[in-house]
């Protein structure tokens, strides 16, 4: 088992009588699912349905204090709070940026529980493992109570990457991106049976018509690409290269475009290298090259 503290992470705590039904009414998930020990992946959108900031959202017991911890970007963990407040109106909550005294463990190849902080299963993928949100310091005794060997990030994000997981800012532009082209539609981020929610109609229509054409997904190459080169067949422009790490990496792709590349046997390159496409387990969307049933 390994851990890692993930210092590019950072913790908004939403509290109060109306926490609840306040994220409801904003995130793209059920906030009615979540409960200590079982959090939510969601995100906050623009009313055009591209997203803001993605973040995990757990609850904290009554007896540890309650309220909702959003495990976020760091870098957009103030941008976070000045939205929230923006929507706050008369909402019976309040906003706390806590990410300079706490931050946000991965805990991965393995299983465990610990009382040295909020701890939560990763809801995107099992794979992912488990995450605490704790202040830095106690990382080492969080780890050694888990019977964890304590790595560095870049560990995580090499595990990460070889799921194929996306993380904003690396492998999509916040502002930018729709949630089923950062793959939140696979990876439990979005419920299309909840309430309405800010950008529910784009999302919803993206789904309904599954007309997402560009998704990251995972690839595989011999000589590491340079993030942000472009993805090209012959002259055609099909996307961008994202995070990498040993041998793998992902990319923000047009899949109609790669999907005739792969029909006219045109290789796909970065930068002059050849890279190969990689399906992870939880794809569910038509993949390139493959026949519909």
């Amino acid at each position: 088992m390994q851990a890692a503290l993930l210092p590019e992470r950072g913790v908004v705590k939403v509290a109060g009588d109306d926490a609840r039904r306040f994220l409801n009414g904003l995130a793209t998930n059920d906030m009615g699912k979540v409960a200590p020990g079982r959090a939510c992946f969601a995100a906050l959108l623009t009313p055009q349905g591209k997203i803001i900031v993605d973040f995990i959202v757990a609850e904290a017991s009554p007896e540890d204090g309650g309220g909702f911890f959003l495990d976020c970007p760091r870098a957009l963990a103030t941008a976070l709070v000045e939205k929230l407040n923006f929507y706050k109106l008369r909402a019976k909550v309040t906003i706390e940026d806590l990410s300079d005294g706490l931050g946000v463990m991965a805990v991965w190849d393995g299983t465990g529980d610990s009382d040295y902080g909020l701890c939560y299963a990763d809801p995107r993928l099992a794979a992912l493992g488990l995450r605490i949100i704790l202040p830095p310091h106690l990382c080492p005794e969080a780890a050694a109570d888990l019977g964890a060997a304590l790595a560095e990030p870049e560990a995580y994000d090499a595990h990460r990457i070889s799921l194929g997981v996306p993380r904003g800012g690396n492998d999509f532009s916040y502002g930018d991106t729709f949630p089923h082209e950062a793959d939140m539609d696979q990876l439990a981020g979005v419920d299309f049976d909840k309430g309405c929610y800010i950008g529910q109609e784009v999302v919803s229509r993206v789904e309904h018509r599954a007309s997402a054409r560009n998704r990251v997904v995972p690839i595989a190459f011999e000589l590491a690409p340079i993030p942000g080169l472009p993805v090209t067949a012959g002259d055609k422009t099909l996307g961008m290269v994202g995070s990498s790490s040993n041998g793998r990496g992902l990319a923000l792709l047009r899949l109609d475009r790669v999907a005739d590349a792969l029909a006219a046997a045109t290789p796909l390159t970065a930068g002059g290298v050849t890279i190969a496409l990689v399906k992870p387990a939880w794809a569910t969307f038509p993949w390139p090259g493959e026949t519909k049933a």
